[in-house]
């Protein structure tokens, strides 16, 4: 079985965002980027598929500018066979994203499609979604937990309520929450040897997808500081200020 894991470039989780003077988005200039941490669990689980012998290649694909292949290289390093960017300096929304994994996976032939639930710079949450919606393969989000079946998979799903447990027929897109897995960290050797491996690059055009952005930026603002809070005497009393003052009480 191929698997296809899809990774983004995001700014570094470790690192405090900055909004741009002009508040036309965040600042991205000499900002230490990294994988998407929820990227890295998919990278990670593909891995141990791999070990166990359910899976016989694993693809990492991006789709951004030429930096990303920085993160297809740690995925590399990490033990992925082979990567594909897709190059391009537009920006991204989840529907295009889509699209063009939706062009690659089609050339690819894959049995699975492994990848974060949500990028931590956008959370949009959308991309796998839309993604299987496009492929019209079976769907499994939030996932904590992956076993293999001869034609299926069954995973455990994070919920509201608790957790899921569901059987997916294959082929199938599985979005992956925290705690599915620990990511290993790179060792030397293997850094060196993802300096090896191969990275295809193409283009939105090569693929026949237009990502145009549909949807535009207004303005970008960095959140209010926290207000201290106050002590209240009596439960009398903080009904009141919830009532009065916060109007979150009718």
């Amino acid at each position: 079985m191929k698997v296809v894991v899809p990774v983004k470039r995001v700014i570094d989780a470790n690192i405090k965002v900055r909004v741009k003077a002009d508040r036309s988005g965040v600042e991205l200039n000499n900002v230490k980027m990294a994988m998407n941490p929820f990227c890295e669990i998919a990278v990670e689980e593909s891995i141990r598929m791999k070990e166990s012998g359910a899976a016989e290649e694993i693809v990492v694909v991006a789709a951004g500018p030429q930096q990303s292949q920085e993160t297809i290289r740690t995925a590399l390093a990490m033990g992925a066979d082979r990567g594909i960017l897709i190059q391009t300096d537009v920006p991204l929304e989840p529907l295009a994203v889509s699209k063009l994994l939706k062009s690659v996976i089609e050339r690819e032939g894959p049995g699975l499609v492994v990848m974060g639930k949500q990028a931590v710079d956008n959370d949009n949450n959308q991309t796998g979604q839309m993604l299987s919606a496009k492929l019209n393969w079976s769907l499994g989000t939030f996932v904590s937990k992956i076993e293999i079946k001869d034609d299926s998979f069954e995973v455990v799903r994070e919920v509201d309520g608790g957790l899921e447990t569901v059987s997916l027929s294959k082929p199938s897109v599985i979005t992956v929450d925290l705690r599915l897995n620990e990511p290993r960290y790179a060792s030397l050797p293997n850094i060196m040897k993802a300096r090896r491996k191969p990275i295809e690059t193409l283009t939105p055009d090569e693929l026949g997808v237009d990502v145009t952005p549909r949807i535009e930026v207004v303005e970008v603002n960095e959140p209010p500081n926290r207000q201290a809070g106050i002590k209240v005497s009596s439960a009398a009393e903080l009904i009141e200020k919830l009532r009065d003052e916060a109007k979150v009480l009718a």
